[in-house]
C-alpha cells in the first residue's frame, strides 16, 4: 500500500511539474503561422493572430488578438477584429508529438463589420469561397524545427532530429499529418465555435456611416463544418433597444456565396424600438415597440417565413400619436434573396377587428417599396376608433366614434416613408358621440333649423379616400344623417389638419325651415351649398352664399325675393338679403 501511495505521489508531482514547465518547453508561437495559414486558407481571407500562450489547465492556446481581413472590393479595414482568440486543443498530441488538433475556437469581444451593396451583395459572401482552397498553406509547424533542419541539409549537415528520428516518426515526414490537421487545411471543422460579448455593425456601402449596431452578441455553433449542417444559437441586443434570439441549424456553407447558405431557424424579437432601430426612416413617422416570434427557412435562393408580430404604442404617421391598443399580425412571406423582393400575406387585427393584407415588397433600393392591398370587411368601429390617432386622423374635439362597422378596400403603394393609401371607405350605423351637428350648422339654420342633440347618428358614410404625406383627399363624400338628410361633396385635410370642403346639403322635408318657409322654396330638392373649414378638431360650417345664388335654389330666391327689393330684380339686393338671413354683415 505504501509503495502504491508513493507512486501516486510521484505521478502527481510529475503532473504538477509538467503543468508548470511545459508551457516554457513548448514554444506555442511556432504554431501561429500554421493557424494563420489554415484559417486564411479556409476563410479565403488574410488572418492575423497575435502572440500565443498555452494553458494546460484549460487545454487551450490563447492569442491576445485576431484580425480577419475584409473583401478588398468592399473595404481595406478589418472584417472581424477580436480582443482575444482562445483555441481549445487536444493536449496529448500536442505534448507527445507537437501535433495541433483544434476542437474549439472562441472569439472574445469581436467587432464584426457587415456591408451590403445596392444590388444585395454582402462582404461575407466570399467567405470560404472555392477560390480560397488554392490559397497557399504555410509549412506545418507540427515540426517547429523544420526550417532549421532544411538549413542544415543545405549545408550538408544532419540535424539532431534526423539522427534520432525513425522513418515512421512524425518528425521524419512533414507530409504525414493527422486527419484533424488535413481537415483543418481543407475545411476548418471544429467541435465548437463561439463568439462572446461581440458587436456587429450592418451598413450599406453607399452609407457606411449609418450602421445598425447589434451589441452583446453571443453565438454558439457546434460541430461546425463547411460541408455539413451545424446547430447554432445566437442572441443579441438590437439597435435602439430590445433583443433577439435565433436558434436552428445552418449549412452546408455555399462555397460560391456564403450569403446563400441554407438556414432553418426559430426567431424571436422582443421590445424592438422602431423609431430608434434605424430600420425605418424617421421621416415616415413610424414609431412604437414591436415583438415577433416565428420561423425562417431558406434554401439559399428563397426564404420562407411565418409567424406572429405585434406592435404597442404604434404611430404610423408624422402627425400621429401612439395607439393605445395593441396591433397584431399573423403573416406568411416568401422572399427572393437575389432580387431582394417578396410576397406577403397576413391578417392584421386590433381586438376583434381584422383586415386582410396581401401584396409585394421590394427591399432593393434605399427605401423599402410596398405594393399591397388592405381589405377590411365590416370591422367593429369601437375597436378601430383607437387606431385613428396613430394614422394622424383627428376627430372633432371631445368626440368619438361609437358602434357600427367600417369597411375599406385600400391600395398601399410607394416607399415606406411616403406611403400612399387610396380606396373606398364606408361607415355604417355608427355615432359621432359628443358632436352636435345641428348646432354646428347654426350658421345655415335659416335653411334647416334641424337639431341632432349632443350625439350625431350616422346611417351611412362613404368616400374615396387618398391618404399621403401631403394630406388626406376625400372625393364623392356621401353622409346620411337621419336627423338632417344627406350631405355630399369633396374636400381635403392638410398635414396640419386644416379642412377645405365644399359640400351640398339635401335636407329632410320635415326639417326644412327658415329661408324655405320665408321664400316658399323646396330646399330639400334643390340642395344647399356650404363649406366646412377650420380644423379637424374644430370644424366650422360656413354658408356658401355665391353657391346659393348659382344653384337652383338661388334662381328661385332671385324670383321670390327680387320683387321684394326696391328697384326690382337687383342682384346685389338679393345677395344682401340672403347674407342677412345667414346672420352675416352686409359688405
Amino acid at each position: 500500500m505504501k509503495a502504491f501511495l508513493k507512486w501516486i505521489a510521484i505521478l502527481i508531482a510529475v503532473l504538477i511539474i509538467l503543468v508548470l514547465v511545459l508551457p516554457f518547453v513548448i514554444n506555442v508561437n511556432t504554431f501561429r503561422p500554421r493557424i494563420e495559414a489554415e484559417l486564411s486558407n479556409a476563410l479565403g481571407r488574410q488572418v492575423t493572430v497575435g502572440k500565443l500562450s498555452l494553458s494546460l489547465w484549460s487545454g487551450s492556446l490563447a492569442a491576445d488578438k485576431i484580425e480577419i481581413a475584409d473583401d478588398p472590393s468592399f473595404s481595406q479595414a478589418s472584417f472581424i477584429r477580436a480582443e482575444a482568440l482562445n483555441v481549445g486543443v487536444n493536449m496529448l498530441p500536442l505534448i507527445l508529438s507537437k501535433t495541433l488538433e483544434i476542437r474549439e475556437i472562441t472569439l472574445t469581444r469581436p467587432q464584426v463589420s457587415l456591408l451590403r451593396t445596392a444590388d444585395g451583395k454582402w462582404n461575407f459572401s466570399s467567405i470560404g469561397s472555392k477560390g480560397s482552397e488554392k490559397a497557399p498553406v504555410a509549412p506545418s509547424t507540427a515540426q517547429p524545427a523544420e526550417t532549421d533542419r532544411s538549413a542544415r541539409k543545405s549545408e550538408g549537415k544532419p540535424s539532431p532530429e534526423e539522427k534520432e528520428a525513425t522513418p515512421s516518426s512524425p518528425a521524419s515526414s512533414p507530409e504525414q499529418k493527422s486527419t484533424s490537421e488535413q481537415s483543418l487545411e481543407q475545411n476548418l471543422s471544429v467541435e465548437k465555435l463561439n463568439i462572446r460579448s461581440g458587436q456587429i455593425s450592418v451598413a450599406n456601402t453607399n452609407a457606411p456611416g449609418h450602421a445598425q449596431i447589434y451589441r452583446n452578441v453571443e453565438l454558439t455553433v457546434t460541430n461546425f463544418s463547411f460541408t455539413s449542417q451545424f446547430p447554432f444559437t445566437l442572441t443579441a441586443d438590437l439597435p435602439g433597444g430590445g433583443n433577439t434570439k435565433v436558434e436552428g441549424q445552418g449549412g452546408p456553407i455555399n462555397r460560391n456565396d456564403a450569403s446563400m447558405t441554407p438556414l432553418e431557424a426559430k426567431i424571436s424579437v422582443n421590445q424592438l424600438d422602431l423609431a430608434k432601430s434605424g430600420f425605418v426612416d424617421p421621416a415616415s413617422g413610424i414609431a412604437g415597440v414591436a415583438n415577433f416570434a416565428g420561423t425562417l427557412e431558406s434554401d439559399g435562393t428563397q426564404a420562407r417565413s411565418s409567424g406572429d408580430a405585434s406592435g404597442n404604442h404604434l404611430k404610423l404617421s408624422p402627425k400621429g400619436t401612439p395607439a393605445p391598443r395593441e396591433i397584431k399580425m399573423k403573416y406568411q412571406t416568401t422572399y427572393e434573396l437575389q432580387k431582394q423582393s417578396g410576397q406577403l400575406h397576413g391578417d392584421v387585427s386590433v381586438v376583434r377587428a381584422t383586415a386582410k393584407l396581401a401584396g409585394t415588397y421590394d427591399l432593393h433600393g434605399a427605401e423599402a417599396m410596398l405594393n399591397m392591398k388592405l381589405n377590411a370587411d365590416n370591422m367593429p368601429v369601437d375597436d378601430l376608433e383607437t387606431l385613428l390617432p396613430a394614422l394622424g386622423v383627428t376627430l372633432p374635439k371631445g368626440s368619438s366614434l361609437q358602434g357600427g362597422t367600417l369597411s375599406a378596400d385600400l391600395s398601399i403603394n410607394g416607399p415606406v416613408n411616403q406611403l400612399i393609401m387610396a380606396g373606398p371607405v364606408k361607415l355604417a350605423d355608427t355615432k359621432l358621440a359628443g358632436f352636435d351637428m345641428g348646432s354646428k350648422l347654426s350658421t345655415i339654420s335659416a335653411l334647416s333649423g334641424a337639431k341632432t342633440g349632443q350625439d350625431t347618428s350616422i346611417q351611412n358614410f362613404s368616400s374615396n379616400v387618398r391618404y399621403s404625406p401631403s394630406g388626406i383627399q376625400t372625393e364623392n363624400v356621401n353622409l346620411t344623417i337621419p336627423a338632417l338628410g344627406t350631405l355630399t361633396g369633396t374636400g381635403t385635410i392638410s398635414p396640419q389638419n386644416e379642412l377645405n370642403y365644399k359640400m351640398m346639403a339635401k335636407l329632410n322635408g320635415s326639417v326644412v325651415g327658415g329661408l324655405s318657409k320665408l321664400a316658399g322654396l323646396n330646399a330639400s330638392n334643390a340642395g344647399i351649398p356650404f363649406f366646412i373649414q377650420g380644423s379637424a378638431s374644430d370644424p366650422k360650417f360656413v354658408p356658401d352664399v355665391k353657391g346659393v345664388l348659382n344653384s337652383e335654389l338661388g334662381g328661385q330666391l332671385k324670383q321670390r325675393l327680387g320683387s321684394q327689393i326696391p328697384g326690382g330684380q337687383n342682384a346685389q339686393g338679393v345677395v344682401d338679403s340672403i347674407t342677412g338671413l345667414f346672420g352675416k354683415k352686409k359688405k
